[in-house]
């Protein structure tokens, strides 16, 4: 387990040369893998911890070398699309079975988690499902809690479509054009950090209230 939780690891901070690796080795057949990453990361709620920005931008710059299999044309369409057949498995799974996994913990599954989408969703209301999409873990649990709430499933997939459509064409084109340029390429990692950093500062703002608002009301109290 541990030497699997270090490869994803290294995956995700050198994902340009792992990702570049499999091109090499699996040609056309890299679409497939890239459609099964996208689709798991949003379809499962136990998989929140796959690469999901990082991967659309290492793509995107990929796409962008010569010489390679790989057209951002095929690459955005396919990743939309894995990315709202995960929303819509994720939502249908939290339909059938949320209420069974908000009654007792699982160890696949952090409550942590749940509450703290639920909670997302009660401040931003429906357009948590466009919001999510930029924001790891939380978009991972955004269409379970859907799910779970029984969010009518017409506006639930005209969030999801909308999402999915700016989620992956922004970060696939900003690979595409700025993934090689020579300040990116020779510091990939950290601008893989950085990607993170943005993605999960929401995350820190909102906790960070949460916090003072905490102990405000303990100095109230």
């Amino acid at each position: 387990m541990l030497d699997l939780l270090k490869y994803l690891v290294d995956f995700i901070l050198h994902i340009d040369k792992h990702l570049l690796q499999i091109v090499t080795d699996y040609q056309t057949w890299t679409y497939l893998i890239l459609f099964t990453i996208i689709f798991m990361e949003t379809g499962f709620v136990v998989t929140p911890f796959l690469p999901g920005d990082s991967l659309l931008f290492a793509a995107g710059t990929i796409a962008a070398m010569d010489g390679n299999p790989l057209s951002v044309l095929a690459i955005i369409p396919l990743l939309i699309t894995a990315a709202f057949l995960g929303d819509n498995t994720n939502y249908f799974i939290g339909k059938t079975l949320g209420h069974k996994v908000y009654e007792k913990n699982y160890r696949l599954i952090k409550r942590e988690y749940l509450d703290q989408t639920h909670k997302f969703y009660e401040k931003h209301g429906r357009i948590t499902i466009i919001i999510a999409r930029f924001m790891p873990i939380i978009r991972t649990f955004a269409p379970f809690v859907a799910g779970v709430g029984t969010m009518h499933y017409i506006r639930f997939v005209s969030y999801s479509i909308l999402g999915n459509i700016l989620w992956v064409t922004l970060f696939t084109l900003a690979g595409f054009f700025f993934g090689n340029l020579p300040l990116i390429k020779n510091n990939f990692t950290i601008a893989i950090f950085a990607i993170i950093f943005v993605s999960v500062l929401p995350m820190i703002i909102a906790g960070i209230k949460q916090y003072l608002g905490n102990r405000k009301n303990k100095k109230s109290a």
